[in-house]
């Protein structure tokens, strides 16, 4: 479900007229021989995709690419399924998170050193098949799990369609 675009998601007001803080991430996809791989760090017990708060100002899908730069050292991501979106219901606070996905064809992953930290965000990555990859996500983030590995898929079926004819 695509959420319309919300001008500002900082934590303000009280009880229910509190809006809630946007994050924004990139469901990394890189093609292997035996099939797609998903990218996903886990941060103590919990698996997700790069993904990190909207600055004051920021464009989400900007903030996207800076966060997969930032905790992963990829950049050079292929927006191929274009500029379409999903969001997370809220969760931890009213936080909202925003998935966009792309392509990451090379480049290895390292896990840098936050300034913010002092420490890396995150404690380890894994590259993932889709049922792999489901069974370490929660429920909020399998669905946008699943969005993806649909978008993908109908891509790469596509493709395969195409050099058949």
């Amino acid at each position: 479900m695509r959420r319309p675009p919300r001008n500002d998601r900082s934590m303000m007001g009280n009880g229910k007229n509190r809006t809630p803080a946007l994050s924004a991430g990139v469901i990394v996809v890189r093609k292997h021989a035996d099939g797609c791989r998903y990218l996903l760090l886990r941060a103590f017990r919990y698996w997700d995709f790069p993904k990190g708060l909207v600055e004051a100002g920021e464009d989400p899908r900007a903030s996207a690419v800076r966060e997969v730069a930032e905790e992963t050292t990829l950049t050079d991501l292929n927006f191929r399924w274009g500029k379409d979106y999903r969001e997370t219901e809220p969760y931890a606070r009213g936080k909202v998170a925003r998935y966009y996905v792309a392509e990451s064809s090379e480049g290895e992953v390292a896990l840098p050193v936050s300034r913010e930290l002092g420490q890396p965000e995150h404690h380890e990555f894994r590259w993932l098949d889709y049922k792999a990859a489901r069974k370490l996500l929660a429920p909020r983030v399998q669905t946008i799990l699943d969005w993806a590995h649909g978008l993908v898929m109908k891509s790469t079926s596509r493709a395969r369609s195409d050099l058949r004819t």
